[in-house]
C-alpha cells in the first residue's frame, strides 16, 4: 500500500523550500528535494519521497514554529494552468447558461500564482473582482491522447484553488476569459498538494466559501459535470499536459456574479475557503498599489 502524503512549500516569495507533512507534524525535506516541478513528478518524485519517508531518511527535518512559516503555491510554476468552466450545474444555472455539451476550457497565467494566505490584490480599475472555490488536480506524468479508463494513472494530486475572476474584464472587454483570470494574485493554491490516496473519491468532497464570515459556496464537488477522468481524457486531445500542469475543475454556486444584485469584493473583504481533506485557505484583499 502506497503512503500517502502531503506536500507544501513554505518561505519568503521566490526563496520556498519543500516539506511534507508526517502525520500532523511539518517537516522540512530541502535537503532531498529541490523543489515540486516537471522534473521532480517526471522522474518518479512522489515514488522516491514516499520511499525515503518511509525508511526515515536523513534531511527530513521537523519545522520548529510551524504557524510562523509562510505558506507557497505547493508547486512550481507549471506550464499551464487549465481550467475548466461552467462544470457545475447549480452555477451554470445561476450564470444564466445551459449546461455545456462539451467542458469549457481557458487558461489562468501562472504569474496569477501565489500561497494560499497571501493577500488578494485587486487589479487597478476593478470594480468586479469575484470568488471561485474550485478543486484542482496535479499532472503526474505527460498525457497525450489518454484513454478515459486510464486517465486516474495520471494524476499526482489534489489542491484547493480560489479561482479569482474580475468579471468585467472576463466578459465585458471582448476577447477570451483569460484576461479576468490573470491577475497576480488570482490563482492562490495549496496549503497542500494531497497525493490520490489519501482522496478515496475526489467526486464526493464538501466545498464551502465566506466572504467576511458570511457562508457564499457551500456544495459538493459531486455537482460536476465532467468528472477529472474525463476531463484529463479530453484536455489531452487537444494538448500534451506535461508534468506539474494543473487543472482545475469549476466552481459550485454561489459567486458573486450570481447574485442578485450581484456582489463583489473590496479592500479589506476576508475570503475564507477549503474542501474536505485538502486544508483551507484565507485571503484579505487589498488595492493594487504601484510600487
Amino acid at each position: 500500500m502506497k503512503r500517502s502524503m502531503k506536500l507544501f512549500k513554505f518561505g519568503e516569495p521566490g526563496q520556498e523550500k519543500c516539506g511534507i507533512m508526517v502525520g500532523e507534524e511539518l517537516h522540512s525535506i530541502a535537503r532531498l528535494v529541490d523543489d515540486y516541478d516537471e522534473k521532480f513528478f517526471e522522474s518518479g518524485g512522489l515514488d522516491t519521497l514516499r520511499t525515503a519517508v518511509g525508511k526515515g531518511a536523513p534531511g527530513i527535518e521537523k519545522i520548529e514554529n510551524p504557524d510562523r512559516i509562510r505558506f507557497g503555491a505547493p508547486v512550481a510554476r507549471p506550464s499551464k494552468i487549465v481550467c475548466i468552466g461552467l462544470n457545475y450545474a447549480r452555477h451554470a444555472a445561476e450564470s444564466g447558461m445551459a449546461p455545456p455539451a462539451e467542458p469549457v476550457v481557458f487558461f489562468k497565467s501562472t504569474t496569477a500564482l501565489c500561497g494560499p494566505y497571501d493577500p488578494l490584490i485587486i487589479p487597478m480599475h476593478s470594480v468586479k473582482t469575484d470568488w471561485e472555490v474550485e478543486l484542482a488536480f496535479v499532472i503526474g506524468k505527460k498525457a497525450s491522447y489518454v484513454a478515459e479508463a486510464e486517465a486516474m494513472n495520471y494524476v499526482a494530486g489534489y489542491l484547493l484553488h480560489n479561482d479569482y475572476s474580475e468579471r468585467e474584464f472576463q466578459l465585458e472587454r471582448g476577447g477570451q476569459w483569460v484576461k479576468g483570470k490573470s491577475n497576480d494574485s488570482f490563482a492562490p493554491l495549496g496549503p497542500y498538494l494531497v497525493t490520490t490516496d489519501e482522496i478515496p473519491d475526489p467526486h464526493n468532497l464538501d466545498m464551502w466559501l465566506t466572504v467576511n464570515g458570511e457562508r457564499m459556496q457551500d456544495s459538493n464537488t459531486n455537482d460536476m459535470i465532467f468528472n477529472i477522468p474525463f476531463l484529463v481524457h479530453y484536455l489531452s486531445r487537444f494538448m500534451t499536459l506535461l508534468p506539474g500542469d494543473v487543472v482545475s475543475t469549476g466552481t459550485p454556486f454561489g459567486v458573486g456574479l450570481g447574485l442578485k444584485p450581484p456582489r463583489y469584493l473590496k479592500a479589506g473583504d476576508v475570503v475564507e475557503l477549503g474542501i474536505e481533506g485538502l486544508g483551507t485557505q484565507r485571503q484579505v484583499a487589498e488595492n493594487y498599489a504601484p510600487i
